[in-house]
């Protein structure tokens, strides 16, 4: 079995002797454990997890960590909480502990029960915890809060580290100081709201429900106290407050609370796993879903899927349920359906995977386009009669590129149209220090000056400006969060005047534009649709994850000497991008954009 499995599985098999030939080493598979992520991921990829490796088909998938965007963001996530911990070391003193380091996790869990059985009333914070597996589950939380400080016999709430945004603007969250990480000492913050993320969420109930089977949760509330709050701690990545989450609270669908949602996904994955590595009837079949994206078993589903021309390849989630539950199964099927006369039969059940929002019903008429498009390899189809995109006199192509939670680095731009005394063509403002630097925000200061000033020209002149992006969602994060994080630098405008900005007519966003333009059969991001419109990227290799890993070399950020060739190649990439939107308006506001087919004409 190699390693990427293992770390897949979290399990192994053990040989023992007795059994079949004679002498012969017979597996004999451990219980099945399951971390808190299986909670929210596919069942069909809970599944081959813990399907026997010599079952797999194309056996089991290269260890994630080779990949640079993943093995990034873990090494920023654990540097993260490297930092914390030392932080937390720092302001509580003699009331905080750290489990010492182990080999396994069988050897952390038992040092964390000593260092919990050892701890005095004086220590009620606990980092690096190792949780003994037990009912199915295993799991570790970055720091255990005593329920009561002081009081030995009060039990441990988990706190767990992320490295990504928990609270936003606004007011309402439970929040404590880092001082003091208990919620008792937490009130309302008018300040924050709370970002809930799933996975922390289920993540803090997997803890709870580990520390319960352990001994080591609060004593059950009294009957007479039902509503008594199960806490959970978060700290994101500002790393300036723990958040606290009533787990017991009923908050989500069908008034569920967290723990009650966490109970039901467990149960389902766990039962979804024993059935795969006991042979037994598969409990979770391949469907395309948005998760499928980023999956390191997607390679494996998409052969499945392909080898049976599976409905799901070209209408995903609760749509893809919807068809088959009215016969149709295949891409060939949908493609046969005539959309004028439907499709009869009752609609199934909805799964719990379904993750895609589609109307209650598939669009026929769109669905079977799809699958013709699918099935003619066509890149893209036509759902109106002539795209429109709203020109200037004066335009700007504009692209951002970020690293993670990190900050925004580059700002491109491609400045085309009538003359206002600027040089044509593509500029660069960016920042080489690496991030997170306050030298961004001289970059980005430049940035908005220098856009402040082709809008003031433009006024002048009597000449629209139209500025253009792909997927603002991006742009518009970093628009705002610059402004926020830099206020009063050289250049750096009011929040007001980025929304303003934002809000405007001068800032066209041309991803809705393709999506109310065309059917896009193998996905609507810039790479999958500037070919159709005749561009071609430089690099090869161009891409979001890919660009993480050049900027990491350009500046050094692992210890190494900058790079200057992985700079001069993502000013190419970025110059590329901007590049892009302007080939894709203007193709889009061109006659050859007529010779994609029409919905119609399939």
């Amino acid at each position: 079995m190699s390693g990427a499995r293992e770390k897949l599985d979290g399990v192994s098999t053990t040989t023992a002797h007795g059994a079949g030939d004679a002498g012969a080493p017979v597996a004999t598979p451990r219980p099945v454990l399951l971390d808190a992520a299986a909670t929210t991921r596919c069942r069909r990829r809970v599944h081959l997890e813990h399907v026997p490796v010599e079952d797999l088909v194309m056996g089991p998938p290269g260890d994630e960590d080779a990949d640079p965007g993943v093995a990034m963001r873990r090494a920023d996530a654990t540097a993260h909480r490297a930092a914390l911990a030392a932080r937390w070391a720092q302001l509580l003193g003699a009331r905080w502990t750290a489990v010492p380091p182990a080999s396994g996790s069988a050897a952390r869990a038992a040092a964390t029960l000593a260092v919990l059985a050892e701890a005095g009333p004086g220590v009620d914070v606990v980092g690096g915890a190792e949780l003994p597996a037990a009912e199915g589950r295993r799991g570790g939380a970055e720091v255990l809060v005593r329920a009561v400080p002081g009081d030995p016999a009060s039990g441990w709430w988990p706190l767990i580290v992320v490295r990504h945004r928990v609270t936003d603007p606004g007011g309402g969250a439970l929040t404590s100081p880092l001082a003091q990480p208990h919620p008792q000492a937490a009130g309302p913050d008018e300040t924050r709201r709370v970002r809930t993320v799933t996975r922390d969420v289920l993540r803090l109930a997997h803890l709870h429900r580990m520390l319960r089977a352990a001994g080591l949760a609060p004593p059950d509330a009294p009957r007479e106290e039902p509503d008594a709050p199960v806490w959970g701690g978060l700290v994101g990545l500002d790393a300036d407050a723990v958040v606290w989450i009533d787990l017991a609270t009923p908050s989500g669908p069908g008034g569920r609370s967290v723990l009650e949602t966490y109970d039901r996904r467990h149960t389902d994955r766990l039962a979804v796993a024993e059935a795969a590595r006991s042979r037994a009837p598969a409990l979770a079949e391949p469907s395309r879903i948005t998760e499928c994206r980023r999956c390191p078993w997607w390679p494996t589903c998409e052969a499945a899927l392909r080898a049976v021309d599976d409905v799901s390849l070209v209408v995903r989630g609760d749509a893809a349920l919807r068809l088959r539950g009215q016969g149709i199964t295949t891409v060939r099927e949908l493609a046969a359906v005539d959309p004028a006369i439907g499709l009869p039969g009752p609609e199934p059940d909805e799964g719990d995977d379904v993750t895609d929002p589609v109307p209650d019903a598939p669009d026929l008429v769109e669905a079977v386009a799809l699958a013709r498009a699918w099935r003619g390899d066509i890149p893209l189809v036509r759902r109106v009669a002539r795209p429109t995109v709203a020109r200037g006199d004066v335009e700007l192509d504009v692209d951002m590129e970020s690293l993670g939670e990190d900050g925004a680095y580059l700002w491109g731009v491609l400045l085309s149209g009538a003359a206002i005394g600027l040089e044509p063509g593509y500029r660069a403002f960016a920042t080489w220090d690496p991030l997170p630097t306050r030298d961004e925000g001289r970059s980005f200061g430049e940035f908005w000056t220098w856009l402040s000033d082709v809008r003031a020209r433009c006024t002048a002149r009597g000449l629209a400006l139209r500025a253009y992006c792909y997927n603002e969602q991006a742009e518009n994060r970093w628009l705002r969060a610059s402004a926020e994080r830099f206020a009063g630098m050289p250049g750096v405008p009011p929040a007001a005047e980025v929304e303003e900005f934002i809000a405007s007519e001068a800032w066209i966003d041309l991803f809705p534009v393709v999506s109310d333009s065309f059917l896009c059969p193998h996905g609507k991001g810039l790479k999958r649709v500037a070919p159709s419109a005749g561009f071609a990227w430089h690099d090869p290799e161009a891409g979001g994850e890919n660009s993480m890993r050049w900027y990491r070399e350009a500046v050094g950020l692992d210890g190494g000497e900058p790079d200057l060739t992985q700079r001069e190649r993502l000013l190419v990439y970025n110059a590329d991008d901007v590049r892009a939107t302007w080939t894709l308006r203007t193709w889009l506001t061109s006659p050859r954009v007529l010779e994609v087919p029409h919905i119609d004409d399939l």
